[in-house]
């Protein structure tokens, strides 16, 4: 990622420097002070103000929200706080009318999510989400073979996200909007619906915990029904072992199969009936039928499947995206409808389980 245009670098200030903020914000802001610059950064925890301090001397330091929002140099608000006061704080920013980066899940229910979309259009549309799976390598090459012809017709989506971890953070706590539903399956049921022919009509779902030490789910598993042939299987599991886990998106269809190990993986693989063989012509009949083994012999093929050259993934692409739309207009790839219909999911899930209330 770099800095091809002659423009002043994009000047953010954050709220909240958490884990999320120094594993995935702070490195960027490190790494490419010719795309961003931190003009100032808000947290309760002054250690965690000092550690921004050092690698940015200029940046002003707040311990409340609202005084950072009374600084007129800032171009966007990056705001990476617990999930429950991500709308206090989004509408807070695009009231003052600044850009506004807000982690998923952008909201707890679709009220609230709404409520969002409202002050995003007051704005003039300043909302962008940081849903890290829509710009994951797996999810660009999985979009790219659902269009496959030598795949067939297509009949099941299968995404999955394992892990195994026995988190003690906030986002185990329910009462704080912690659980699976929403650190996790807002991305993946966003990437389901970009990747499923049609919309949604039916959906079951369940949660569980397993292995997480608080009192929300840590696992999370929904299926997607549509009007047509091709279904959505999606789960995430925070109890899986290494040697366990299964592909991150499988596709599945009349000829064959197409897989992706990991979803940050930028290669996946077809095994499929060979494109160039032709089944005999049979009918079913009505007859009793003979004793003898029905299966047919025919050639399969295993088929490398990788990204186009030069194609932008992962967090790379994201926050080029960010730049492009602050600092040149260019439109964001992610529309703010598809984050609060990835919300009205996962809270559908937490509101019709038991486990999730």
């Amino acid at each position: 990622m770099s800095n091809d245009y002659q423009r002043p670098p994009v000047r953010v200030a954050v709220i909240g420097l958490g884990r999320s903020f120094f594993t995935e914000h702070y490195p960027v802001f490190k790494a490419h002070p010719g795309l961003f610059r931190m003009v100032a950064a808000c947290d309760l925890v002054k250690e965690r103000r000092d550690m921004v301090a050092r690698d940015f001397p200029d940046c002003k330091m707040f311990r409340q929200f609202p005084d950072m929002l009374d600084e007129h140099d800032i171009d966007i608000v990056d705001i990476a706080t617990c999930s429950k006061d991500h709308v206090k704080h989004a509408l807070l920013s695009l009231e003052k009318g600044f850009w506004t980066l807000l982690e998923s899940p952008i909201a707890l229910t679709l009220d609230d999510a709404n409520r969002l979309r409202g002050a995003a259009m007051k704005a003039k549309n300043r909302l962008l989400v940081m849903q890290r799976g829509f710009f994951a390598a797996g999810f660009l090459l999985a979009k790219q073979e659902m269009a496959d012809p030598r795949l067939g017709e297509i009949h099941q989506l299968r995404i999955r996200r394992e892990d195994y971890i026995r988190r003690d953070d906030w986002q185990t706590v329910k009462r704080l909007g912690g659980g699976a539903s929403y650190y996790a399956m807002t991305d993946l049921i966003l990437q389901a619906l970009k990747l499923l022919p049609s919309p949604p009509i039916q959906m079951w779902s369940e949660l569980k915990r397993i292995a997480s030490l608080g009192d929300a789910e840590d696992y999370a598993h929904v299926n997607l029904k549509t009007r047509g042939l091709v279904s959505g299987d999606i789960e995430f599991n925070g109890g899986v072992l290494p040697q366990n886990r299964a592909p991150a998106f499988v596709i599945r269809a009349e000829r064959g199969v197409f897989t992706v190990q990991e979803a940050k993986s930028t290669e996946g693989k077809l095994t499929i009936i060979d494109p160039e063989f032709k089944f005999p012509r049979r009918r079913s009949s009505v007859r009793t039928p003979e004793i003898m083994d029905l299966h047919e012999e025919f050639p399969v093929v295993e088929i490398p499947v990788t990204l186009p050259k030069g194609t932008m993934h992962g967090p790379s692409a994201f926050w080029k995206h960010v730049y492009d739309t602050v600092r040149t207009a260019a439109p964001f790839p992610l529309q703010l409808e598809d984050s609060i219909e990835a919300v009205k999911f996962a809270h559908l899930m937490k509101k019709t389980s038991p486990f999730g209330s």
